[in-house]
């Protein structure tokens, strides 16, 4: 048995949740497909996917072999895309999707170095904070700030945002500071829409998780604005340092329960394939972490 051919298979039916769509993405029949996840089972002497006429998932077995999977097919992938590309030079359209605020704030003040470095590449880049499909819109990759990666595309971590709950000083002022997460209930809150749900999470100092399903006021699909409502004083805001990072340095904004932790998100490339990596999207994905290597300047403000 091929066994790396085996995980790619794998990996494939569990990213097309399903046999006749991953054997259609792997140009092969279905059969096949059916007899290298079977081999593979036998293999390892574990059941990986459990399968039914209606739907397929995976087993705590299957569970670990498919992170695992995925990130040796992608450390195999790169190392073949850098050799094949290494003669490549970067040229062409590169087209990249980003978020509004991080696109503006920390990707715009880059892209001078970048076109300087690379004059043979002409960058056309859309903000838009919904998360687009790159293949189907036609991008050749995306910047997310997630807190999970992409099952249907490869992403690479750039840096990390701490997310962070503060509110105005004259807003405190008048309305008090909340203690616990329960005391988020009697505040204004303002919510972002593109949040995967409307609690908020939030950790106590000895750990323990607290969800909390805070009353908004108001809610936006853009950070900018959730920052500009909070600075005005009508609200506690839930949002990433990299957001509000300066604001906090200056002390327009203050921490709101600063001995309580909130679930990190990653700042990740995001592509859809390394097979095949074009020159012009590695230098991109190699430049963007080169310039995030360090502690990012929006965790050094907040900080400090």
């Amino acid at each position: 048995m091929d066994r790396l051919r085996a995980l790619e298979v794998f990996v494939e039916v569990v990213r097309k949740e399903g046999f006749a769509r991953a054997a259609e993405a792997l140009d092969t029949s279905p059969a096949n497909v059916t007899r290298y996840i079977s081999d593979l089972e036998s293999h390892l002497h574990t059941r990986l996917l459990n399968r039914s006429s209606r739907r397929m998932s995976l087993t705590s077995s299957g569970e670990a072999l498919f992170e695992r999977a995925k990130s040796i097919l992608d450390e195999v992938a790169e190392a073949e895309a850098i050799v094949s590309s290494a003669a490549m030079q970067p040229r062409g359209l590169l087209r990249i999707n980003a978020p509004l605020s991080f696109g503006v704030q920390h990707l715009a003040p880059l892209w001078p170095r970048f076109m300087e470095r690379y004059p043979d590449v002409q960058l056309e880049i859309a903000l838009i904070d919904r998360v687009v499909d790159i293949v189907e819109e036609g991008y050749d990759m995306a910047v997310r700030i997630s807190r999970a990666g992409s099952t249907a595309h490869v992403a690479r971590k750039l840096a990390s945002s701490r997310h962070v709950l503060c509110a105005s000083p004259d807003y405190l002022a008048r309305r008090g500071t909340p203690r616990t997460p329960s005391d988020l209930l009697g505040h204004d809150c303002i919510g972002y829409s593109y949040m995967a749900s409307d609690d908020w999470v939030v950790f106590d100092p000895a750990g323990k998780e607290h969800t909390v399903r805070v009353p908004f006021i108001l809610r936006t699909n853009n950070g900018d604005t959730a920052r500009a409502v909070a600075l005005g004083g009508q609200g506690v805001i839930l949002q990433p340092t990299f957001l509000v990072g300066a604001d906090l340095r200056e002390g327009r904004l203050l921490r709101v329960l600063p001995d309580h932790r909130l679930p990190d998100i990653d700042i990740q490339a995001v592509y859809p394939s390394r097979r095949h990596l074009s020159a012009k999207v590695r230098v991109m994905i190699d430049f963007l972490a080169e310039s995030f290597q360090d502690t990012p300047s929006w965790d050094l403000a907040a900080r400090a």
